[in-house]
Order: structure tokens, then sequence, then C-alpha cells
């Protein structure tokens, strides 16, 4: 299935949601995809744009290019970048919180699942974990979440805890900081439905240690895996494994000290246009897996954070280049 038809799929799955089914049903429809990491991957890149504030809402492109041409609706809080972009500043990139329109505006969002904790919105990880390893991660108890928010639902509903997933016990992850990584975790007829979310918005990026280094990658990769392509893009499913543990490790410290770069230019650029990418996937120590994308062009991107990587250009190329069919 082609990034297109992949998209339109999608839409019409979102649009024929109804409410009252949205947790067991979404969740066990989720499960059942033959392509459940291509669909996190592709949910993230239309992702809505929501959280708490002042600000009056704008409207502008998503920054995944041609694998998400809806808009999405994303407030800035810093009036002087009225897009509500990521910015280059002095200090790194500001990715500004993220943010919903007033109901008043007519303004119809495309919706990811999400929720509001302490007045931050956490929108589905690009880091998973397989129910059956969820329970070990399970930290502290949170509290449970409400449903309610929908495509039409302004920032005055975005209370806390509040969500579009219905009720779920929230937990926070062992190893990780709660301010950045949290946990849904439901039993339903003795089923185990568990999903991460993690809060990638009003944070400065200055070096990709301030993002990887929250996912703990240095030191916890248990096993490594490489996707091309046209694989991901058409759903074949074929992993290859990393054997190049030097190249992969050369890679990961090149990667903490990785420059950010908005992605909003490199999109406008055209570097969707390429097929120049390859996926690979981190299996932790924890069980959780993390996907990253890589650009031939020496970039790396992480899930729907709206900025890219610039990796050390030897390190990047010799990781690059061991992964062949």
């Amino acid at each position: 299935m082609k990034e297109d038809q992949f998209r339109t799929s999608y839409k019409k799955a979102v649009d024929s949601m109804k409410s009252s089914e949205e947790m067991k049903t979404g969740l066990v429809s989720k499960m059942e995809r033959k392509r459940p990491r291509k669909m996190v991957i592709i949910a993230a890149s239309v992702v809505v744009a929501a959280g708490i504030g002042l600000a009056s809402p704008s409207i502008w492109q998503q920054l995944n290019g041609p694998a998400a041409p809806r808009q999405v609706a994303q407030v800035n809080p810093d009036t002087s970048n009225p897009g509500g972009a990521a910015t280059d500043t002095s200090s790194g990139i500001v990715i500004p919180k993220l943010e919903l329109p007033d109901k008043e505006s007519g303004v119809k969002a495309d919706m990811l699942a999400l929720v509001v904790y302490k007045g931050n919105v956490y929108t589905q990880a690009a880091t998973t974990i397989d129910p059956a390893d969820a329970a070990a991660l399970r930290g502290e108890k949170l509290g449970k979440t409400t449903s309610g928010i929908n495509e039409w639902s302004g920032k005055d509903d975005y209370i806390e805890l509040s969500s579009n997933i219905g009720e779920a016990d929230i937990y926070s992850v062992k190893g990780y900081d709660a301010d950045f990584l949290v946990m849904s975790y439901t039993e339903i007829d003795g089923q185990i439905f568990a999903e991460l979310f993690e809060h990638t918005n009003g944070i400065t990026l200055s070096s990709g240690a301030d993002l990887f280094g929250k996912l703990n990658l240095e030191g916890r990769i248990a096993t490594a895996q490489w996707e091309s392509f046209d694989s991901w893009n058409n759903g074949k499913q074929q992993y290859t494994p990393l054997t190049g543990g030097e190249a992969l490790e050369g890679f990961m410290t090149a990667l903490q000290a990785a420059k950010p770069l908005a992605a909003e230019p490199l999109t406008e650029q055209g570097i969707y246009d390429s097929e120049d990418r390859k996926i690979i996937y981190l299996q932790l120590e924890d069980k959780t897996r993390v996907q990253l994308t890589l650009f031939g062009q020496g970039l790396v991107r992480y899930g729907n954070a709206p900025v890219f990587f610039e990796v050390e250009s030897s390190a990047f190329q010799t990781l690059w280049n061991s992964m062949n069919p």
C-alpha cells in the first residue's frame, strides 16, 4: 500500500470512530493491523497539536511532508512566532507548546491518541511496548483518564487527564522521567492494552541528547534491526538484523551530539520527495522499541517532533553503508 492510499484509509478509519467505543474498538483494531509500526508513525505525522494556553490559534502545515499533507491546529504561545513551527534560536531549536483552536473558530482537527498530564499534551509515542511486557514497566499510578476529547474539542476541554482514549489508568514508566513519558494500561475482557505517550513539545533542543537522552538509549540496546523504505512504505515488514556493532555504537554516540534542525525548511525543500530513507528499530533491554528514520542526507528524525538531527558525517555514513539488502 502506497503512502497516499494509507493516508486515505487512515482518515476514513478516524472519521468513522465513535467515542463510546474509542478505547476498546480503537485499541483492538490497532493490534489487529498488519502494519502496526507504520500506523504509529503515519498517525504521528498527522497529530493534532493540542494543549493548554491563552494564545490565539493559527493553522500551519504539518512538517512531515508528502506523508502527511493535512493541516493541523497549533498555537505558539510566543507571539513573536505566530506560525507555531519549531524555530532556530541561539540556544537551539524551540518546539512550542501544543494547543487546540477555540471552538468558535470552526476548525476541525484530525486526532491522534493523546493524554493531558500536568497541563501538557502527551501524544502517542514513537517508542512502543508489547502488552505482555508492559506490566513490568508500570511505575507509580498517576491517575485515570477521562474521555470526551474529539476532533471538535476546544482548549477548554483539555483539563487534567482528559484524553481521547477513553478511561485508562495512567502510570509513570520505570526508568524514564514522567515529564517525558507515561503509559496507559488497561485490561478489557482479560486482554491487556498498553500505550506509551511522550511529551515532545514546549521544549528547547540544543543537541540530540536533549531528546534521545530521555530515551536512555546508550548502553541499553539489546537488539537492532533495519528496514528499507520500500518495505516500510508497502507494509512488507522485511526486517534485517543490524550486525555492525561498532557502526551502531559510533552512530549512537554521534546521535547524542547531533545538531537539531527545524523541520519546516527541510520539508519545504522536499526532503520527503526522496525515498532515500532507512528505518532502524532499537529493542532496548526493558523491551521498549524505539524507531528512528534515517535520511540519506545524513539526517535523523524521531516521531512527530518537528525537528531533524544532523549526525556527524562519518558516523552516519558508516552505519548507512552497513545496511545493505
